[in-house]
């Protein structure tokens, strides 16, 4: 009896320090939209795993999938979204995703095809702007900033096209699929083009006609479920993330567009 109890203790134990040897060995999965974002976050995981850190940085065509698969427990952490978005996809499909700290500020910008400023767009242009209800209001935000709108509530960062107040202008502002904007632009006085989604279309912020600031309040974040915010792993991450090769890294790869958030 008393040996098979021992066979018992030790068969048990062995279970658990195979459970802790894969529990170590499991990677930090890292969620990202495709295009110039992700390869800053391949980058520091490069340097992660050259530490002994395991990450592994999965790229989704959609960001709606990136929030899905992170409330799913599929990936660990995200680095793709602005909190207004992840507010409206938490309201709406009822994730529990929070916001862990700001990484960097990726600043949309107002682009033309057809204009070098602003004062050139003329009366009645249509100026596309985002389809999805988080990049509307940042859309229509730098448009009040830049003067070609103002909105009911200046300082909203929920606004639709239902907000717009005054529009000296009368432009026609039509929403469309943010993918849709950068290769629409030859039928479109300006629009309102996310970085990520210009530099995939070939497109040079330093050619657009008004970009976002630092001060912009859509700074893309680290976010995670909320079981996961203090999960040690992730903060190591950050941290490499946040270390200054990394830094180098986004200043060159954007000439300074990017602006890191630490």
């Amino acid at each position: 009896m008393k040996f098979s109890n021992l066979r018992t203790a030790t068969a048990a134990i062995m279970i658990g320090l195979s459970s802790l040897c894969y529990a170590s060995d499991a990677a930090l999965r890292v969620g990202a939209s495709p295009g110039p974002f992700a390869d800053f976050l391949k980058e520091a995981a490069k340097k992660a795993n050259a530490e002994g850190f395991k990450v592994e940085v999965t790229e989704f065509t959609e960001p709606t999938q990136i929030n899905e698969a992170t409330q799913a427990g599929d990936i660990d952490v995200s680095n793709f979204q602005h909190v207004p978005y992840m507010q409206r996809q938490n309201e709406s499909r009822g994730y529990k995703i929070s916001a862990i700290k700001p990484a960097y500020v990726a600043p949309g910008g107002i682009y033309s095809a057809k204009y070098k400023s602003l004062a050139e767009i003329p009366n009645g242009a249509k100026i596309g702007i985002p389809n999805d209800p988080a990049n509307e209001s940042r859309a229509l935000a730098l448009l009040q900033k830049a003067g070609l709108i103002k909105l009911k509530d200046p300082a909203s960062i929920s606004a639709s096209v239902r907000d717009v107040a005054e529009n000296p202008k009368n432009l026609d502002i039509i929403l469309l699929d943010e993918i849709m904007l950068p290769r629409s632009l030859s039928d479109l006085g300006a629009a309102f083009v996310t970085l990520n989604k210009g530099v995939l279309a070939g497109l040079d912020p330093k050619n657009a006609i008004m970009l976002e600031d630092k001060t912009s309040p859509w700074a893309i974040v680290w976010s995670a479920r909320n079981d996961k915010v203090d999960d040690p792993q992730i903060k190591r991450f950050i941290a490499v993330f946040e270390s200054e090769p990394i830094k180098n890294y986004i200043v060159q790869r954007f000439n300074g567009t990017v602006i890191p958030a630490w």
